[in-house]
């Protein structure tokens, strides 16, 4: 919603009573939130629009639960029994964004992601694990754009043995998954361009302004721009299609 007298415009997350009236808080790109009274005076895609409460609903068929992924929600089933198939994602932090926005999904299918620290070595990874139709992998790679190391290396994993038909490579054209997180959580306009030689990590963290001298520091880094992620819609829609792909391949959907 845009509040046309202030120009703020935001997120609606809900509304409260306050001095008498009831007033919308509205949410920007920033996480910050202010409160405006509710009815005329807002426009919702250009077109202007009323705003008014919510009114108490009779008891009947409640709407769907979805995931973290947008997916249906099935409440009540039990985790599947952990599948042969895998996803295999660059590091930690790859893990830990996948399995914070699919976690439930991927309980439900029982596909475990598991970090590779590092694709150097991915087609000995593979010749290792021995895909076969009842044991595929779905690899996401950081910064598969053409002409990288990265597809290089896609393309030497996808000719491994037993590769064919068992095996997906795809990834995505960020640098560092950190940059999947779509900048105006953190309060960015975009994602700062990090010189060569410096590490993207550091240099992110720098910019921001954030402790960066430590291993900790990049640590606790990642754990506040996570911890900004609540759904999908926090993710760049050129990891969402890949995460999606791999999780079908995986399943055999």
């Amino acid at each position: 919603m845009e509040e046309t007298a202030s120009g703020w415009v935001g997120a609606v997350l809900g509304v409260e009573a306050s001095g008498g009236m009831l007033v919308v808080r509205l949410e920007d790109r920033r996480g910050r939130v202010r409160a405006f009274p509710m009815g005329h005076g807002f426009l919702c895609g250009g077109d202007p629009v009323e705003l008014i409460a919510p009114t108490a609903r009779t008891a009947g068929p409640s709407s769907p639960r979805r995931t973290a992924s947008g997916s249906l929600a099935v409440d009540g089933a039990r985790a599947r029994t952990a599948r042969a198939s895998r996803i295999w994602v660059e590091g930690l932090h790859d893990a830990e964004l996948v399995e914070k926005v699919w976690g439930e999904d991927l309980s439900l299918e029982g596909v475990v992601v598991e970090p590779l620290h590092g694709a150097d070595d991915l087609s000995g990874a593979l010749e290792e694990f021995a895909p076969s139709p009842q044991r595929r992998v779905g690899v996401l790679l950081d910064h598969l754009v053409p002409g990288s190391k990265e597809s290089r290396i896609a393309e030497q994993a996808m000719r491994s043995p037993g590769a064919r038909g068992n095996v997906l490579v795809l990834g995505h054209p960020y640098v560092d998954v950190w940059q999947a997180v779509r900048p105006h959580r953190v309060g960015l306009d975009a994602w700062p361009p990090i010189p060569r030689g410096t590490d993207i990590k550091v240099g992110t963290l720098q910019a921001l302004g954030w402790p960066h001298r430590t291993r900790a520091d990049v640590a606790q880094g990642w754990r506040r721009i996570l911890g900004t992620v609540r759904t999908y819609a926090d993710l760049e829609p050129a990891l969402l299609g890949r995460v999606e792909e791999l999780i079908d391949f995986v399943t055999g959907s």
